[in-house]
């Protein structure tokens, strides 16, 4: 058998073989839209994803944290953070691509050819064989245009400037949710708190009700009112430990850990309560419209976008380039079957040019026109976001005033529940008043202690959101970092 003939008729069998089973492999949409779609590329992407690390973050569990602490972990190990920075990171390269303009580009170029042609000499065809070998430096530059390079470098430059001001504007959110977080924990545990000493409290009076009764100065229903109360109070307290566990879950996660992170933190006791709130609400939309970073960040893409109308309006002059190259040849000729020879030598060329765009269909028009309604559309943005600021402002300016009288009230409502709560049950004991009367007392004082407990949480969480809405989280934060 002719070993070669049959390796031409079973090669385009192999090939088509091989192509089949490629497309076989390859991955294809779902089959149908009822039903899901799993494959192999899943897998692999489930294996990359498990095989990435986890930064991870080194917790104290017998340090109890302040704010400002958990803050500076939130910053550090927050993906949100690192987004920010990367993105800035990379508007500043982009700066830098905009400046290289200003700089000629230059770079080696090395040539190889061989070429056979039939040159035409008198009345014949000469076949001519010529090989070459060329490198070259070759230089290009533009010396001259009319605003193009400055407004692409004004464009990176205020891109850049918004991606900064959003970099801080990521770093006011994760403090104020760091901040929430942590508030609701103090209120979760304060509930907590609150909910334990009711049920110590319902059970000292559920034991005088039992021993009342085994000396015949309480009935059994008063002993079994007692008893419900005691219950009531402890299903209260497991509802509290469980709101506790997900309020820990939720900070902890604001911070950039696994939720099921134990650790401590400082107790609402060892805070400090506001105690004022600036006269004038109009100093507050003031201190916002300075140091909002959204609002600062939008001011900068008006920069961006009269940049850009600059750019255009540069393309409707010419401009100026240079190009050249300069380099060493070496090459080989062969006429028809005479000996060939080598020869060598220096080339070089160079070029000015003078590019003026005279018709363009009015498209550069048209880019100025857009480059102008981008901007008008940043403007109205300002204003948009000026008024939403104000409303915020407004908004969390009232809740902090409402929320300093609540807590005002609230203090005064528990020493007033207290107060009832110790007369009803030593009275109680002198059987001046009835076991009713107690529990009905000891109801009221752990509520008086729930609305003590929210009411200084809610101011603090107040006095947070309205330095949120001014942007003077980030003040705060940067006076607290000053050694």
């Amino acid at each position: 058998m002719n070993t070669s003939g049959w390796l031409r008729r079973i090669g385009p069998l192999t090939f088509i073989g091989a192509t089949s089973l490629a497309l076989a492999n390859a991955q294809n949409a779902p089959l149908s839209p009822n039903a899901v779609w799993h494959g192999k590329e899943e897998k692999t992407l489930g294996t990359d994803l498990a095989a990435r690390r986890d930064p991870g973050c080194v917790i104290d569990t017998n340090k109890s944290y302040t704010l400002a602490e958990l803050i500076d972990l939130a910053e550090q190990h927050n993906p949100a953070t690192r987004v920010a920075w990367e993105t800035a990171k990379s508007r500043a390269d982009a700066l830098g691509i905009a400046r290289s303009a200003f700089y000629p580009t230059m770079s080696a170029v090395v040539l190889g050819a061989t070429i056979r042609q039939a040159s035409l000499i008198g009345e014949y065809f000469h076949r001519q064989t010529l090989g070459l070998f060329e490198p070259v430096l070759h230089v290009e530059y533009l010396v001259f245009d009319l605003g193009g390079r400055t407004g692409a470098i004004d464009a990176a430059k205020a891109n850049l400037l918004g991606a900064d001001l959003a970099f801080n504007d990521t770093h006011r959110h994760i403090i104020f949710q760091v901040a929430s977080a942590y508030y609701r924990l103090l209120n979760a545990e304060g509930q907590r708190e609150a909910a334990n000493v009711s049920l110590e409290n319902a059970k000292a009076v559920e034991d005088d009700a039992g021993a009342r009764l085994t000396n015949g100065l309480a009935t059994k229903p008063d002993q079994m009112e007692a008893a419900a109360a005691r219950a009531q109070s402890d299903y209260d307290l497991q509802s509290a430990i469980g709101a506790v566990e997900i309020a820990q879950g939720d900070l902890a996660t604001a911070i950039g850990l696994p939720p099921e992170t134990v650790f401590k933190v400082q107790g609402i006791d060892e805070l400090k309560l506001p105690k004022d709130v600036a006269e004038s609400v109009d100093e507050e939309m003031q201190l916002a419209f300075k140091q909002r970073p959204e609002l600062l960040e939008q001011m900068a893409r008006v920069r961006a976008a009269s940049a850009a109308e600059k750019q255009a309006r540069s393309t409707y002059f010419p401009a100026v380039s240079f190009r050249g190259d300069g380099g060493l040849a070496r090459a080989y000729g062969q006429q028809d079957l005479l000996p060939g020879s080598y020869a060598q030598g220096e080339v070089w060329s160079t070029e000015l040019e003078l590019k003026w765009t005279l018709f363009d269909g009015a498209r550069r028009g048209h880019e100025i026109a857009q480059a102008k309604a981008d901007k008008k559309a940043a403007e109205a943005q300002i204003d948009a976001l000026r008024d939403q600021i104000s409303d915020e402002v407004w908004s969390a300016y009232s809740d902090m005033r409402t929320a300093l009288r609540q807590q005002q009230a609230a203090a005064a409502l528990l020493t007033a529940s207290n107060q009832s709560y110790e007369a009803a049950h030593e009275s109680y004991g002198y059987g001046v008043r009835n076991l009713l009367d107690v529990v009905s007392a000891q109801k009221a004082l752990a509520q008086a202690r729930s609305e003590d407990i929210l009411a200084r949480t809610r101011l603090l969480l107040q006095a947070t959101d309205l330095a949120f809405r001014t942007g003077d989280l980030l003040q705060v934060q940067s006076r607290n970092q000053v050694p």
